[in-house]
């Protein structure tokens, strides 16, 4: 959900001020990186799942806030809209069981949903993007009553000078609308996957993060179909990307640079760049200024919340105060099964940790790398990607190449070797069936046409009884 604000209102002044310690505190942390003084702690990882509440029909159902007050011990937030839930789990440590341990955890969350959901009739689904929603289930009444998102409303609708959010996706069919208001983002749900870094390591790690960003939505695609239409693998990816579409200064909404995007470019020297462009390239929009000491960079982490990267740095604190470095991988939907968002996880870290230290980075251009990622949330595993060494091959090949790499760094990270070994066993499974989320969900579609209700109910019953989405009847 992101650091909820006490207000909705601001003056010049307030921008003013933000933005002068928003420089301070950039500033702050170059010398901090620059010195060595953050955590060196890494290996920690962490989670958030993105979820919708749906009712018997397989309809959106806005009721959230009831929800989350039957729930009071579950790490649960209320996301944009009133239908969606955010789910966290405690940061741990991936050696050993980690895998399996964050898993389970947030098993046992979305369980306790779907029991007190059971009373009022709804339960949570975790889907990228939900079939049966419908253009005029976007309305500013489903909106969640969070200060934090009236205000980003508010402030993304000024920066475009009231023009409508617009978003118009071609796939298999077109999909154009016009939107008056943010709520379009409530459409887009995702797995977010959260690595602490050695920041002495950190600009390997980031700019591996974004060469896997291909191969990963590949692999884990699921959200064929917004409002009826049949559009990318991952629509979400396109969809979120024009959802806030506020770009930068001097208008640049519809320049190179915008707050959801793949990036720029590689890092040069450090993720201290991320944060400068953040600075240099991004005007704020929730000036809210906090009485914290510059130390605590809440200014700096305030605004890099307003910049969605899919792979996004992030600073946080250690249990001892000292800063860290975590990288949020945001590219990964909601979905299909308990079991499939675990694989994807395992691929992502166990790459992660093979490809950095060989700076494989290197030998792929970056618009080879970005396209790979576009390319993989229009096809899916039917996608071409490029990769060093092998050219331009199928989603499916390359997966093929990489699971042992995956294994390698899954090892290197102390992974238990049977858990690594069941986790990449379902990519293995899946690419050898060629079905993830986006291709079973078309099968049904094409097997009993378009009653995305259906469809929805259909999903929900083999998501909960916990199979991966490759074995999952039709």
């Amino acid at each position: 959900m992101g650091e909820e604000i006490g207000h909705v209102r601001f003056s010049e002044a307030d921008f003013r001020e933000f933005h002068e310690r928003l420089r301070q505190e950039t500033a702050l942390l170059r010398r901090w990186l620059q010195e060595g003084a953050l955590s060196r702690h890494a290996g920690v990882t962490g989670l958030e799942l993105e979820a919708w509440l749906v009712d018997g029909a397989g309809r959106p159902a806005p009721c959230n806030d009831t929800l989350i007050a039957r729930l009071p011990d579950v790490p649960v937030v209320p996301e944009l809209a009133r239908y969606n839930l955010e789910f966290n789990v405690r940061p741990r440590p991936l050696a050993g069981t980690g895998l399996a341990d964050m898993a389970a955890e947030l098993d046992r969350h979305v369980a306790a949903a779907r029991h007190a959901g059971r009373e009022l009739g709804v339960a949570p689904l975790a889907i990228g993007t939900l079939p049966s929603l419908r253009p005029e289930d976007l309305n500013a009444a489903a909106m969640s009553p969070s200060n934090r998102y009236h205000a980003l409303n508010e402030q993304i609708l000024a920066a475009r000078r009231g023009r409508p959010l617009k978003v118009d996706i071609v796939g298999l069919e077109h999909l154009a609308v016009a939107h008056c208001d943010v709520m379009l983002e409530a459409a887009a749900t995702s797995y977010q996957l959260h690595l602490q870094m050695d920041p002495a390591q950190a600009l390997d790690l980031y700019n591996t993060a974004q060469i896997l960003a291909g191969p990963l939505v590949a692999a884990a695609a699921n959200a064929p179909y917004l409002f009826g239409r049949d559009l990318w693998a991952e629509s979400r990816i396109p969809l979120f990307e024009q959802a806030v579409e506020a770009g930068g200064y001097g208008d640049a909404a519809f320049g190179p640079l915008r707050r959801v995007d793949f990036g720029s470019g590689y890092l040069r020297h450090g993720v201290e760049e991320l944060f400068e462009e953040n600075l240099a390239h991004f005007p704020v929009l929730l000036p809210v200024l906090q009485e914290a000491s510059p130390e605590r960079l809440a200014h700096l982490r305030l605004h890099n919340g307003t910049i969605w990267r899919w792979n996004r740095p992030l600073v946080g604190f250690d249990e001892d105060g000292t800063p860290h470095l975590r990288i949020e991988h945001r590219v990964l939907p909601a979905g299909p099964s308990g079991i499939d968002q675990s694989a994807n996880a395992a691929l992502f870290y166990g790459l992660l940790a093979a490809l950095a230290p060989s700076r494989t980075w290197t030998e792929l251009p970056f618009p080879q790398a970005r396209d790979n990622f576009y390319q993989a949330a229009r096809l899916g595993l039917d996608a071409r990607l490029h990769w060093p060494g092998l050219g331009r091959v199928r989603a499916t090949r390359l997966l093929d190449r990489l699971l042992p790499r995956a294994a390698e760094g899954l090892a290197r990270l102390g992974v238990d070797a049977a858990l690594a070994g069941r986790l990449l066993a379902v990519i293995a499974g899946r690419v050898a069936a060629g079905v993830n989320g986006a291709v079973w969900q078309r099968r049904f579609v094409r097997k009993y046409g378009r009653d995305f209700t259906a469809l929805v109910r259909a999903y929900g019953e083999r998501q909960a009884g916990g199979e991966p989405v490759h074995r999952w009847p039709l």
